[in-house]
């Protein structure tokens, strides 16, 4: 296949959102070829429900299906589950598997997601100690957590605070470590991040900032014992290690394509080879001006840049840039996030924290950069849009409850 030509065969390793939006994204612009999708779970499912609906026990394995059986029967998808890629071969356009069959691929789309970061820290390789990154990882971690669990969680971020929050609920003792006085300040800003830090110690867990610099266990029926920074030590039945992962480029690199902290592609999400894409977690763009971007680790974007990738396979224009979006939900509170909430500019409160619904937005002169929400998902769909237009607007319009988003996003157009 050369880069001009319509692919016969598309092979896509790694059944999660990436991947799962790749093949739709590929059957909904008309590719009536031969299509694969190889992952070594049981079925392809979504993560985010692994730190709170599921690990709760309240949604099972089939709630957090990306897609039925039927889907892939109607689609002519060819799921291959457990069983795991071992190799690619771009040249001669074939995907070799832990079975010894081999799928041949005139395009392959790298999904291949991230593995969790260890803890670098003396006894992080424990038994006891605990990663949250699949749903087996959610079972071990449940069946540990029965009431009355003294369970330490280190890192502060979305999986830490969401974990938190669900092993509160399943009756364990929790304590929150972080390096962080405030985590989340890049992603949220400072309002909205201290006032969800906040939330931890009013629902009774224990904050401490500071770091783990150790973990020990005397036998397997004792507790163990962190040490932190300081010289102080917890005690604790079970430690989870949230502290990020790191993008699963072995098959890449293997392959000899572009690496760097993630597998480096354009626009299309094409890799250093013609013949392979890239998308989701594991990928890593290089604009025009040959600057890499940071990986993104959010849902929202292993959707876009699956579909991306669908594009670029069948040399389709890419798809069209939109904002960046993610959620998170712990102690009852839903939170969205959208745009870019780092850039220094003025800070607009919509709502009072801790009292109903609340945005805040982040404006850049008489433009909307970046939008948090509690509870106000539509909030958070209008900041989109007028982040995508680049609609003018005022800090009184934003921060008036009395006037509607919508009604505001409707009039600015029908002025321009």
């Amino acid at each position: 296949m050369t880069t001009n030509d319509s692919p016969q065969s598309v092979v896509i390793v790694g059944g999660g959102v990436a991947g799962i939006s790749a093949a739709r994204e590929l059957r909904r612009l008309g590719y009536d070829g031969d299509l694969t999708i190889v992952d070594a779970g049981a079925a392809p499912y979504d993560r985010p429900p692994l730190s709170k609906d599921y690990l709760l026990g309240t949604k099972t394995m089939p709630d957090i299906h990306l897609a039925p059986a039927k889907w892939f029967a109607d689609q002519n998808v060819t799921l291959v589950t457990t069983t795991r890629v071992e190799r690619i071969e771009p040249d001669a356009g074939q995907v070799l598997l832990s079975d010894a069959s081999v799928l041949h691929a005139d395009a392959i789309i790298l999904a291949t997601g991230g593995t969790p970061r260890p803890l670098p820290v003396p006894g992080g390789d424990l038994p006891a100690v605990h990663v949250l990154r699949s749903a087996e990882d959610a079972d071990r971690l449940r069946a540990a957590l029965t009431p009355g669990t003294r369970l330490l969680v280190i890192g502060a971020g979305l999986i830490g605070a969401e974990t938190a929050s669900t092993a509160l609920h399943l009756g364990a003792s929790v304590t929150l470590v972080d390096p962080m006085s405030v985590p989340l300040l890049p992603a949220v800003g400072p309002e909205v991040a201290a006032f969800l830090h906040a939330q931890h110690p009013e629902r009774g867990i224990t904050t401490i900032h500071g770091s783990v610099t150790g973990i020990a266990q005397e036998s397997q029926t004792s507790p163990l014992v962190a040490t932190l920074a300081t010289g102080d030590t917890i005690e604790a039945d079970l430690v989870l290690a949230g502290i990020g992962i790191t993008a699963d480029t072995a098959l890449a690199e293997a392959a000899g394509l572009d690496i760097d902290n993630g597998v480096i592609v354009d626009y299309s999400q094409r890799t250093s080879h013609p013949r392979v894409f890239a998308a989701g977690d594991s990928s890593r763009r290089r604009g025009p001006d040959g600057v890499l971007s940071r990986r993104a680790e959010h849902w929202d974007a292993a959707e876009g840049t699956g579909r991306a990738a669908a594009a670029g396979v069948l040399g389709r224009e890419p798809v069209t840039e939109i904002s960046s979006w993610f959620w998170t939900d712990r102690h009852g509170i839903h939170v969205e996030g959208v745009g870019d909430m780092s850039p220094s500019g003025t800070t607009v409160l919509r709502g009072t924290l801790g009292d109903g619904p609340a945005t805040v937005f982040r404006l850049d002169g008489d433009r909307v950069v970046g939008a948090v929400s509690i509870d106000d998902s539509n909030a958070i769909r209008a900041a989109r849009r007028m982040i995508d237009g680049r609609i003018s607007v005022t800090a009184e319009d934003l921060s008036n409850p009395e006037h509607n988003l919508r009604s505001l996003l409707r009039s600015t157009a029908s002025k321009g």
